[in-house]
C-alpha cells in the first residue's frame, strides 16, 4: 500500500512537470490543482450525471443510488484508515486490508438485499391476491341503471383509500 501511494505521488509530480513544460507556464501547485482537479471534477460530474439519469428510470433507483454513494464513502473511509495506520504505525498498511473491508460491506449489503427482497416478494404476492377484479365497460353498460351488484360495490373507493401518485414524476 505504501508503495502504491509513493508511485501515485511520483506520477503526479511527473504530470505537474509535463504540464508546466507543455504550456510553457510556470504554474504554482495551487494553480495546477485548480485547473487539473477542476477539469477532472467536471468530467466526472458529467459522467455521474448521465449514469444517475439512466438509473433514475429503474424500479429500485433510490436503493441503487444509495449503494453507490455508500460504497464511495466506504472506499474513502477504508483508505483513510489504512493511511492513518501508516502514519501512526499502529498497524500494517496493506491494500488487502482495504479490499477486505470493502468486501465486508458488499457481503452485508447483499444480505440486506436478500432480506428486503424476500419481504418485498411476500408483500407483493399478498397484495396481488387482495386486489379486486375490474369490470369491463361493456358489462357495466348492459346492466339497468340503479342496480349494483356486489363486485361493483367493492370497486367504490373513498378518496383517502386511493393510491397516492406523485404529480411531478414523469
Amino acid at each position: 500500500m505504501k508503495e502504491l501511494i509513493m508511485a501515485l505521488a511520483t506520477s503526479v509530480n511527473e504530470v505537474h512537470d509535463l504540464l508546466n513544460q507543455a504550456f510553457g507556464l510556470s504554474m504554482s501547485d495551487k494553480a495546477l490543482h485548480f485547473w487539473v482537479m477542476g477539469i477532472i471534477g467536471i468530467i466526472l460530474f458529467l459522467m455521474v450525471y448521465i449514469v444517475f439519469k439512466i438509473i433514475e428510470k429503474w424500479k429500485f433507483s433510490a436503493t441503487i443510488l444509495s449503494f453507490m454513494f455508500t460504497f464511495t464513502m466506504m472506499t474513502v473511509l477504508v483508505f483513510a484508515i489504512e493511511i492513518q495506520q501508516a502514519i501512526t504505525n499502529r498497524g500494517n498498511m496493506e491494500f488487502a486490508d482495504a479490499i477486505m473491508g470493502l468486501w465486508g460491506f458488499i457481503v452485508m449489503f447483499f444480505v440486506y438485499v436478500i432480506i428486503v427482497g424476500s419481504f418485498y416478494g411476500i408483500y407483493s404476492r399478498v397484495k396481488k391476491r387482495k386486489k379486486p377484479v375490474a369490470l369491463n365497460a361493456v358489462e357495466i353498460e348492459d346492466k339497468p341503471k340503479g342496480i349494483l351488484d356486489e363486485t361493483e360495490k367493492k370497486l367504490d373507493v373513498y378518496r383517502s383509500q386511493r393510491k397516492k401518485t406523485n404529480k411531478f414524476k414523469k
